[in-house]
């Protein structure tokens, strides 16, 4: 019988890696990102979001070394230019004011409030919820009879309520906001819990002497994060729309401060003479609004366990 020789062993399957590669596992991450970029509206909603985000975060250096306006700068010689002329990329406002870095900083403004509205509201209404579905019994029954007290009353009664009894810069603003949004979430995440908790690595660590605050952060917390990443991304449009609409009515933003929202009441007054001044910040809403659904859905479906590969 003929030995073996080298050349064979060269034509032998490569059982040991490819063992390895048909058992490596994948992570839900891993899994998560693959179903979401198959989601051909969803990445182009995630490049125009992150297209305005950077826009926004260099609005400073776009005025400094591009437009060489600033957003609060007036020139009466030079109101309503039409787009591109003098230097004004788009424009300028009744009171000489470029359009162009206005709705730079403008994103700045609205965008960073539904930021730190959207964070604040995770923080709080995640937190509440574990808490309630976790220890249960008459915890629960308070903490979610308060929930019931604040969902009765509309948050859009509430945020015109608060608003116009207090001249709110930015960052109140975004709180004031942040305490009408968590309580959805609070009730959401709550009823996770409540399914979580009662599972046998749960059970186990509670028996292994582990503390509540342990396994809240460690066992539950991981568990509701998709539940929690879905809803985040689902409200972030209507935080910023909640933000345009007290600006336009004059109880958000005050001017000259730029944001969408006051753009839109500033440009109400002028629209016959540039039809601009009213499209261009709705415009900048509508993407921002339409991206993040967009980025919301691609990313529900993703995390939705029932999808298989």
């Amino acid at each position: 019988m003929r030995s073996p020789r080298v050349d064979d062993a060269q034509h032998l399957p490569r059982i040991g890696t490819l063992t390895e590669r048909t058992q490596r596992p994948r992570s839900v991450a891993s899994i998560a990102w693959r179903r979401y970029r198959r989601d051909r509206p969803a990445v182009a909603g995630l490049i125009v979001l992150l297209l305005l985000v950077l826009l926004a975060l260099s609005a400073g250096l776009i005025s400094e070394h591009v437009t060489g306006f600033s957003p609060t700068q007036q020139d009466i010689r030079n109101r309503f230019q039409p787009i591109g002329s003098n230097g004004y990329l788009l424009g300028s406002d009744q009171l000489g004011r470029d359009t162009f870095t206005r709705l730079l900083f403008g994103a700045r403004v609205s965008l960073g409030i539904a930021g730190l509205s959207i964070v604040v509201a995770l923080l709080v209404g995640a937190a509440y919820g574990v808490v309630s579905g976790y220890f249960g019994g008459w915890v629960d029954g308070v903490l979610m009879r308060i929930v019931d007290v604040l969902l009765a009353v509309p948050s859009l009664f509430l945020l015109l309520l608060i608003a116009s009894m207090w001249r709110m810069g930015p960052l109140a603003l975004a709180f004031v906001i942040a305490a009408t949004a968590w309580v959805t979430l609070s009730r959401l995440v709550r009823g996770e819990v409540l399914a979580l908790r009662q599972r046998e690595y749960v059970e186990a660590a509670r028996i292994a002497g582990d503390r509540p605050v342990r396994v809240m952060v460690r066992h539950i917390l991981p568990n509701v994060l998709p539940v929690i990443i879905v809803w985040a991304s689902l409200t972030v449009p209507g935080l910023i729309l909640a933000e345009a609409g007290l600006s336009y009515l004059g109880l958000g933003i005050q001017p000259p401060t730029p944001s969408w929202g006051n753009m839109l009441s500033d440009s109400q007054r002028v629209w016959s003479h540039s039809a601009a001044l009213v499209l261009l910040p709705g415009i900048a809403i509508y993407l921002a609004v339409f991206a993040i659904n967009l980025v919301g859905n691609g990313l529900r479906d993703a995390l939705d366990p029932r999808l298989t590969e």
